[in-house]
Parts: structure tokens; C-alpha cells; sequence
């Protein structure tokens, strides 16, 4: 490796939401960032966002960023090819890995109504091509010397709990919890496996839920009951940085990582604090108990 060669990162789902604030931030700590997506231009896509947004974004904010379009759902595509093409760019083999991208959520498909198409969708893009694009990036990884690999999870990973049962909109969310409970396993199974490559293993999910766009489709989610971006941005920071040796593992909510770290949470460019969301503005009313019980991590029980 060149020395001094930067800290490069590839964030999937980059084009808007929490891949977008998760690359810009990491980019304002001068970090390098190779932003995916199958969204390239502004326009091209269902939403609003794009790749050259993004990087437009954090070249303006002083950082150094990349657009890869690129397709994680394509079962034919080598997503090795991301990794090449951020090497070329900065020198130097990614150290970070962040999985954002998701497949649509179909909340709509209850257990009796799910389709193979559907689910076969979902656990490609949500846990197959994270699994993939991780694990092609541990050689690089290992070469570094360290590595952090995040991937983006959710609270519906939780069980559902009953009877009886209380309304929800999402119904079950049997399909997309369903894929974000396997990430979480996965995570520790892959942390516990890569800790003597001194290779951090993580999933962080919102604490409620972040309003992007994206999110503003599910009935339910506003602004005002909310979480700013930058809160989850911060704590992708703070465990794609943490030292490998203490910080890996962990399936973590957001604000509950930024109190017991006491971290400050920065806007997304770095330059100045986000008021009213300060470890010290963060009261137990905002955190989430976790679904899994941290003795039992640690027990494997």
C-alpha cells in the first residue's frame, strides 16, 4: 500500500437517504468515498437523488468521492468490479465497506401473500450482495492491516411481539425484517471470524426511524416523530473508525451508540454541531431496548 495512502470506504445505496449522509460524512472526515448506486444521473431514478449528487455533495464539502453505478441486484454483475474501480481512483484497496442498499420492502406482502420473485429479490439484494461485496474486500482488508464493514440494518429485525398482537403498519414485516434479522446474525458470526484480522463487523439501525424520502412512504413515518440523518451518519462514523478490537459485533441503534460513546454528532459536512441531538440532549424516552440480549451475544446462548 502507498503510505499515506487515504481511508477509502464504498457505501452502497449512495444516491440518496442514509447512504448519501453516511458517505458525505465519512468523506468530511477525510475519508475517501466510492458512492454506489443503479441511480447515475439526477432524474434517472424513482426517487429524488443521484451518484453525481452525491459527489457533487462531497466534493463541494472539500472531500474526496466517486461515482460507481452499478447494479447489486444483477446476479451476473461481479460486484469485485466495485472494488477495482475504487483502487484505480484512490490508490489505495477499500478498508471500509458500508451495506446500504436495500430491495423494496413490501410491507404489503403478508406471509400467505409473498411471492418467490419478491423474496428472492430481497434476500439477494439485502443479504447476498452485502455478504458478497464484504467479503471480497477482506484480502484488501487484510492487506491494510485493519478493515470495518457496517451494514445498515433495521429495528424490524425485532420479533414481533404477542399475542396479543398490537397494530402496526408495516403488518409483520416478515420479508424485510426477516432479511435484516439474517444481517444481524451474520454480523456477529463474521465478527467473531475476522476479529484476529483486527476486521470490524457491525450493523447499526435507527433508533425510530430517519424521514427520507424513501422512509416517508411508510404509513406512519413523519418528520416530527423522526430522527435527523445525521445522527445514524454519525454513528456509521464512529464504528467504521472505532478500533476493531473493542468496537465489533454490535448490533446497535444509533442514538443509543452516540450516548454511551458520549459522541458528538456533527452536521454532515463536519463543520459544526447538530443542536438538540447532543449525547446529553439523548434521554432514555429516545432509546430502544435491544432485541437481542448483549449477555446472550457474548454466551452465544
Amino acid at each position: 500500500m502507498t503510505p499515506g495512502a487515504p481511508h477509502v470506504a464504498v457505501v452502497t445505496g449512495a444516491a440518496r437517504g442514509i447512504g448519501r449522509a453516511i458517505a458525505r460524512r465519512l468523506a468530511a472526515d477525510g475519508i475517501a468515498v466510492a458512492a454506489v448506486s443503479r441511480t447515475l444521473r439526477p432524474g434517472s431514478g424513482e426517487l429524488a437523488g443521484s451518484l453525481e449528487e452525491t459527489v457533487a455533495l462531497i466534493r463541494a464539502d472539500g472531500g474526496l468521492a466517486m461515482a460507481v453505478p452499478f447494479d447489486l441486484g444483477d446476479i451476473k454483475a461481479d460486484r469485485r468490479e466495485i472494488l477495482s474501480q475504487a483502487r484505480a481512483e484512490f490508490g489505495a484497496p477499500a478498508d471500509i465497506v458500508v451495506n446500504n442498499a436495500a430491495a423494496p420492502r413490501h410491507f404489503d406482502l403478508t406471509f400467505p401473500l409473498m411471492t418467490r420473485e419478491a423474496f428472492l429479490e430481497a434476500v439477494e439484494v439485502n443479504v447476498w450482495a452485502a455478504w458478497d461485496l464484504a467479503a471480497a474486500a477482506v484480502p484488501d482488508m487484510r492487506e491494510r492491516g485493519a478493515g470495518w464493514i457496517l451494514t445498515v440494518s433495521s429495528s424490524q429485525a425485532g420479533p414481533r411481539k404477542g399475542p396479543p398482537f398490537r397494530p402496526n403498519p408495516t403488518n409483520g414485516a416478515t420479508l424485510y425484517g426477516g432479511t435484516k434479522a439474517f444481517l444481524d446474525r451474520i454480523t456477529t458470526g463474521a465478527a467473531m471470524e475476522l476479529y484476529d484480522d483486527n476486521i470490524a463487523v457491525n450493523t447499526i439501525a435507527p433508533e425510530r426511524q430517519v424521514a427520507t424520502d424513501n422512509a416517508l412512504l411508510v404509513p406512519g413515518v413523519r418528520t416530527d416523530n423522526s430522527e435527523p440523518e445525521e445522527t445514524i451518519a454519525e454513528a456509521a462514523l464512529a464504528l467504521c473508525t472505532g478500533d476493531p478490537r473493542v468496537l465489533t459485533g454490535r448490533i446497535a441503534y444509533n442514538l443509543s451508540l452516540l450516548a454511551e460513546l458520549g459522541r458528538p454528532v456533527r452536521t454532515l459536512d463536519g463543520r459544526a454541531l447538530v443542536p438538540g441531538w447532543q449525547p446529553g440532549d439523548i434521554g432514555p424516552g429516545r432509546l430502544r431496548t435491544p432485541y437481542l440480549n448483549p449477555a446472550d451475544q457474548q454466551l452465544g446462548g
